[in-house]
């Protein structure tokens, strides 16, 4: 693989972290004024705003519009698709009238100019590396803490701790007894562990509370096991991890630690805990402990002890949500969340609707594909009505036609495809004929290009990617003096351009006869190795003929049995430049543009039949 594709890559996967991290930031946002609206609400419900304002981080949106089209591929018309009868192996698929075989780009991307780009993008991804390996490496040394003091605990057996725990559990309706440990530490009590969680008790603790102290703070940790605090604060490590970079991850895991403490605050106190003595069980944790709250223990301190305080002592805790808010919270949820899968479900139903509307695409061919090892540099290809035959022909030809693309369009192509030659046969059924009989000429072409794609998807295994990105590129422009055009007066029979004209391209030459300047345009393109723009502003259609010395291979294709060799370059001719301004009257100036750029993903030699 080339660094240009290397470097492409790192660019579309960068394009897309974008994407995803400005997506995720506006909900976030409003994920936070929602909260900021509901903030006389429960915590319940501002903690679940934050959590999905975390976790979103974790879903990209393309991802939610893949979940709709994928529900709506059932419905999927099975003869929508360009799929094909096979009766010797998977087929080929001939193409128009021949094109001139695409020449070089005179500046193709080189290792040394793709350089920069690929060592900015592995610096890029050494820093994210580095980022996410420290905030791990953070995570991971608290974790081991925690393990090591829990190795160090006794099990809870008796006492007051354990009878308070256990008459808790019973009211509360948890099925499962919670296990118990003391702890010789000096941290305060929480609860470790994800799936199977574990209270942590300091010993001697107990001495400093009074029985509805104790079941105070007891009855904290138990919220905090029934709410699985655990789990959703290590998804969130998780997030804190891949997007370190970013701020607004870290000002949310602060809201959640907050809100987290709220919400069990009020669930304890809505089990009958009096405020003073809710209060007072806070304030003599924090007296016996020393340390402050470990990373991945969920505990009965945190929040801003002041605030927190007088919240409880106030005894106003939250309102319930109205209908209005309710409705208010559906509908985020809708747009976030259902919005995306609807649109992928709808989107793809509309595509296969475009597609069964047609007339089906499916066509039964009988191809056979062979290396050709002549060692001959040039190819021909003919069509028949019932086929068409190919000889010594690379398969970057194929591409190129299958895709409508030019050469310094394609990126990470391996050498073999322009290097190795096949001679392909394909025969038409009846059936197939008769269908291409009835399109027009422009929709044959695309007919053809598609089942093209087809056959290298299924025989070469093509799997290609689409970037757009700027190139240099020329604008095909007026001359100060004028065009020398001369405006065709009829379309010639026999047309072998769509929508009529004729053109004829070979090296050094170009005769046209009934084509817009769009086209010259493009053919342009093939020789100068760069994207050419029509910006002339004439329309309509010219009869011309162009010379020029061309400094590459531009072969014409023969009959089947051609040997032909290329024709010598005349040294004394002038340039595409010189002879666009003196013999059309127009020229080439430079410019950048964006330009779709086909990347080759990965292709394989077929298999031979």
């Amino acid at each position: 693989m080339s660094l240009d594709l290397h470097f492409a890559e790192w660019s579309s996967l960068a394009r897309a972290a974008g994407n995803h991290v400005w997506q995720s930031t506006l909900f976030a946002i409003a994920a936070g004024f929602l909260a900021w609206l509901f903030r006389r609400n429960r915590a319940r419900v501002r903690y679940a705003l934050w959590l999905a304002a975390s976790l979103k981080f974790l879903v990209p949106i393309a991802l939610l519009v893949g979940l709709g089209s994928r529900l709506a591929a059932p419905h999927a018309s099975s003869a929508a698709g360009d799929r094909f009868y096979v009766e010797i192996s998977q087929f080929g698929q001939p193409f128009l009238p021949a094109s001139p075989p695409a020449v070089p780009n005179p500046n193709p991307p080189t290792a040394g100019s793709a350089r920069p780009g690929h060592l900015l993008a592995l610096l890029l991804a050494a820093i994210w590396c580095t980022g996410f390996a420290a905030v791990l490496a953070i995570w991971g040394a608290g974790w081991r803490r925690v393990r090591v003091i829990l190795g160090e605990s006794e099990p809870m057996r008796a006492g007051r701790e354990l009878d308070s725990l256990r008459r808790l559990e019973r009211i509360s309706g948890k099925p499962r007894p919670l296990a118990a440990v003391v702890s010789r530490a000096s941290l305060e009590p929480g609860i470790f562990g994800l799936v199977r969680p574990v209270l942590i008790w300091p010993a001697g603790i107990s001495a400093h509370f009074e029985d509805p102290h104790l079941e105070a703070v007891l009855a904290h940790e138990l919220c905090h096991v029934r709410r699985r605090d655990n789990l959703t604060a290590a998804l969130h490590m998780v997030v804190e991890a891949v997007f370190w970079f970013h701020p607004l991850v870290w000002w949310i895991g602060a809201r959640l630690g907050e809100e987290r403490e709220r919400a069990c605050d009020e669930q304890v106190m809505a089990l009958g805990s009096p405020p003073r003595v809710y209060a007072e069980s806070i304030l003599k944790t924090c007296e016996f402990c020393v340390e402050a709250p470990l990373a991945c223990v969920s505990g009965v301190a945190g929040d801003d002890l002041k605030q927190r305080i007088v919240r409880i002592m106030d005894g106003r805790f939250a309102q319930k949500l109205s209908l209005a808010r309710k409705l208010v919270l559906s509908a985020f949820a809708a747009a976030w969340l259902a919005g995306p899968v609807v649109f992928g479900m709808l989107h793809s139903t509309r595509v296969e609707a475009q597609s069964a509307s047609g007339e089906s695409s499916s066509l039964a061919f009988v191809v056979s594909i062979k290396p050709n090892r002549s060692g001959k540099q040039f190819w021909n290809l003919s069509n028949t009505p019932d086929g068409f035959s190919a000889t010594g022909i690379p398969v970057k030809s194929l591409i190129l036609f299958a895709y409508q693309v030019k050469e310094f369009q394609l990126s990470g192509a391996p050498s073999w495809i322009d290097s190795e030659r096949y001679d392909i046969e394909a025969r038409l059924d009846e059936a197939t004929i008769t269908t291409f009989k009835k399109l027009a000429p422009e929709e044959t072409l695309e007919r053809r290009r598609r089942m093209m794609r087809s056959l290298l998807e299924e025989r070469f295994h093509l799997k290609v990617n689409h970037w757009t990105k700027e190139l240099p590129a020329y604008a095909l422009v007026v001359a100060k003096n004028g065009p020398r055009l001369v405006k065709s007066s009829d379309s010639p029979s026999g047309s072998r351009e769509p929508g009529g004209g004729m053109i004829r391209f070979k090296m050094g030459e170009l005769t046209a006869t009934g084509i817009s300047l769009d086209v010259l345009a493009d053919q342009i393109a093939h020789e100068v190795g760069r994207p050419v723009v029509d910006k002339t502003g004439l329309e309509g259609r010219y009869d011309f003929t162009l010379d020029w010395t061309s400094d590459r291979q531009a072969l014409t294709a023969g009959p089947a049995d051609s040997e032909r060799p290329a024709q010598p370059v005349d040294p004394s001719g002038p340039s595409m430049f010189t002879a666009l301004q003196k013999q059309l009257g127009l020229k080439l100036e430079s410019l950048k543009a964006p330009i779709e750029t086909l990347i080759i993903e990965s292709i394989e030699r077929p298999s031979e039949n």
